[in-house]
């Protein structure tokens, strides 16, 4: 079996999942070939693996006037026009962008004899495959990683034509279904993204912080206001004031490599006086994660939104009690109280009344950092996902050879 495996901008600062996956698959026997809309901005190409993961993706994002006219050409009888006529405005806009790249891969899969292609995004990646699938081009699938909302207009279109697709949560598939209805595609498969935990095996047991030395803290996540690290930076600012001395160190960047929303952390963190106690690492290599989360005693990520959340699952494979916020789905991986701790969104003094009682407790910070290890292992591991794909486009192919 070979396929494309479709992901916008690749590798970014939090693809290392993807990456994950396709070893998974490869380690399956599945031929994968990368595919990606761009490359990503040098600001946050930030992983060992970055370089090898560039010098074998396709890139669809050479502008040829010949395939759009080409690939218009091959559409219109197909109903493209009335498709954009009831999608509206910003759907047309999109198809007319992604022209040239959907005529570029059903090239290349004829070419390189490529099965299916699996979109791990609803935005314009998908409609790509979807422009595609519909010019005699491979059989496609999609993953939804958040609210369809994220990820612009024509959603009926790219459900529709697809092979397939799977939905990271319980909660993003309820929505879906409701939003969608006939338009899903004969398959909805809930299957989260996942980890592979023994690369976050502690070589020493894990350790509750002691008295007499500073908490330490670690945050992982894009440069951005909904992943919270604003307010993180204000619990932390409370702690201090509570007497609870901490240090708290943030990986991550913005999308715009360090020129974006960066500037408003730095701006507040200076605001609250704590240059002593608060580092902006930005975007870091994935074993410095690791080394940096073995080093830590919690996790604290306070997303406003987060669809489920890689960086939980990482810190709670490598043993460390985890922080997050009943948002999104987190709740459907991390159970409060057993597998790691929760507190309401946009809250800076929950937070931090979370994480002052969790350091009085060394106990309790063992027993999260056992049970969010063994959750993770057994429900969140990167293998369930790629043998998820490997089973449904099997199930594809042998569907399509039995109707030939």
């Amino acid at each position: 079996m070979r396929i494309g495996y479709l992901v916008p901008q690749f590798p970014g600062q939090t693809h290392v999942f993807f990456w994950r996956e396709i070893a998974a698959l490869e380690d399956m026997g599945v031929e994968v070939q990368c595919l990606s809309t761009r490359r990503p901005p040098a600001g946050i190409v930030a992983h060992r693996w970055s370089e090898a993961a560039m010098a074998r993706t396709v890139y669809l994002d050479r502008m040829d006037m010949t395939a759009a006219l080409r690939a218009t050409a091959e559409l219109v009888p197909r109903g493209l026009n009335l498709w954009m006529l009831t999608e509206g405005v910003g759907f047309a806009r999109d198809v007319t962008l992604t022209l040239s790249a959907a005529w570029q891969l059903r090239t290349l899969a004829r070419k390189q004899g490529i099965d299916h292609v699996h979109v791990h995004s609803c935005g314009r990646a998908a409609l790509i495959a979807a422009l595609s699938a519909r010019m005699g081009g491979p059989s496609y699938s999609l993953t939804l990683h958040g609210p369809l909302s994220d990820y612009g207009p024509g959603q009926r279109f790219k459900w529709r034509g697809a092979a397939f697709a799977t939905v990271i949560t319980r909660q993003l598939e309820a929505a879906v279904r409701a939003e969608l209805g006939a338009a899903l595609p004969p398959r909805v498969v809930v299957r989260a993204m996942g980890v592979d935990p023994d690369a976050f095996a502690r070589d020493t047991p894990y350790a509750p912080v002691q008295h007499g030395r500073p908490m330490r803290l670690f945050s992982c996540g894009r440069l951005n206001v909904v992943k919270g690290h604003q307010d993180v930076m204000s619990a932390v600012r409370q702690l201090l004031d509570m007497g609870v001395d901490v240090r708290l160190e943030i990986a991550g960047e913005d999308d715009e490599g360090g020129t974006g929303y960066r500037r408003m952390l730095e701006a507040h963190l200076k605001q609250l006086h704590l240059r002593d106690h608060v580092k902006l690492l930005g975007a870091i290599d994935a074993a410095e994660v690791r080394a940096r989360l073995m080093a830590a005693d919690v996790f604290v990520l306070a997303s406003w939104h987060e669809p489920l959340g890689v960086a939980y699952m990482e810190a709670m494979a490598a043993g460390v009690p985890t922080i997050g916020t009943d948002a999104g789905g987190v709740r459907e991986l991390i159970r409060d109280g057993h597998t790691g701790i929760l507190v309401p969104p946009r809250n800076p003094g929950a937070l931090a009344r979370a994480i002052r009682d969790l350091a009085g407790k060394p106990d309790y910070a063992l027993q999260l950092s056992a049970a969010g290890r063994a959750h993770v292992a057994e429900h969140f591991h990167a293998r369930l996902g790629a043998q998820t794909l490997v089973d449904e486009i099997g199930r594809v192919r042998a569907e399509a050879g039995a109707d030939a």
